[in-house]
């Protein structure tokens, strides 16, 4: 029922983002990709697993903020995607909606679907699974507009293996889950479950997605494919945040790593080699998909991009900063 019922979803066109793409186009080929491999992922226990029931860790790119305006809306493009998926080997892409501050998508809703759209396509046709990020950290103040946004992208792409909802991106220190982040992420998901039953949904946990730990103690009930979000930025934060990430797992908890940086929690500074390693290392013990921060030229250190590099990929070694470089290196590898 699931599939005919997908398929009956694909018919279905919608105002915000019009009709998914079906062609590759001038990017087509017969080479495996990512979702030809894996499929309809699931969530089985604390780990993504694919239509064959292997444990799946996928590894790409975070874009930036995509508030009209800010600069960095210029790398939402299908060469850039293709890049990452056929330079890069990354096998998902995050897209990040601004849905706060000036230019959000609360301000452009035309602009900021337009690059949903493209990016989200462009995964389709390369074959990549695809976050679309509510960009907030105060989502629960427009839970209206949240449940409006996710129901559209999930009549227009739900029908897809490689869609993948995170409904809140990172709820502040002061953010309770009981009493905020948990009944948001309660009536989000139940608005996109109405109309997809299966892809996977990622909920932001408190204090920037640092206390997966409070998650674990009070998880979500009554849906399945349920992920939670664990954020970590290597320069700053090490072991403390590893093992509450433990606790979690061993409790059952399915985690992603849908943000992580090389540098500071501010997103600047030198990247930090040693403690990204270990960090991989986690991942790679645990079958954690992870997304690096961020697809942007902007003058920080979590950048992997010099500024005045192209918007539409096929980057060389001499446009990727230090940071760009050790995550090409991770993403090709993984």
């Amino acid at each position: 029922m699931t599939h005919i019922f997908k398929t009956i979803l694909a018919l279905i066109a919608v105002m915000m983002f019009g009709s998914a793409s079906t062609t590759a186009g001038p990017f087509a080929s017969n080479r495996i990709t990512p979702v030809s491999q894996h499929g309809q992922l699931s969530v089985v226990g604390p780990h993504i697993r694919d239509q064959r029931g292997q444990i799946t860790s996928l590894a790409g790119p975070s874009f930036f903020w995509s508030n009209t305006g800010w600069g960095q809306d210029r790398f939402y493009t299908a060469g850039a995607v293709e890049t990452f998926a056929k330079d890069w080997n990354a096998g998902i892409v995050r897209v990040a909606l601004g849905a706060q501050n000036d230019g959000s998508f609360l301000q452009d809703k035309r602009g900021n679907s337009a690059r949903v759209k493209t990016v989200v396509d462009a995964a389709i046709a390369n074959g990549l699974y695809v976050i679309v990020d509510w960009h907030s950290h105060q989502a629960e103040r427009n839970t209206a507009e949240a449940v409006e946004f996710f129901t559209r992208l999930a009549q227009s792409y739900g029908h897809t293996p490689n869609l993948i909802y995170e409904i809140y991106n990172e709820p502040l220190d002061t953010t309770d889950w009981d009493r905020t982040v948990k009944p948001y992420a309660e009536t989000v998901i139940a608005a996109i479950r109405r109309v997809d039953p299966d892809n996977l949904i990622i909920v932001g946990t408190p204090s920037w997605d640092q206390h997966v730990d409070k998650a674990a103690d009070n998880p979500i009930r009554g849906h399945s494919n349920i992920l939670y979000a664990l954020h970590f930025y290597a320069a700053t934060h090490r072991g403390e945040l590893r093992h509450r990430a433990e606790y979690a797992i061993n409790k059952g908890l399915p985690l992603i790593l849908s943000e992580w940086g090389t540098v500071t929690y501010t997103g600047d500074g030198s990247v930090d080699v040693a403690s990204t390693h270990e960090w991989m290392r986690f991942a790679r013990r645990h079958g954690l998909s992870h997304l690096n921060w961020s697809v942007s030229d902007k003058a920080e250190g979590a950048s992997l991009f010099k500024p005045g590099a192209s918007s539409h990929g096929g980057w060389t070694e001499r446009d990727l900063t230090p940071s760009g470089r050790l995550v090409r290196d991770i993403m090709r590898n993984w």
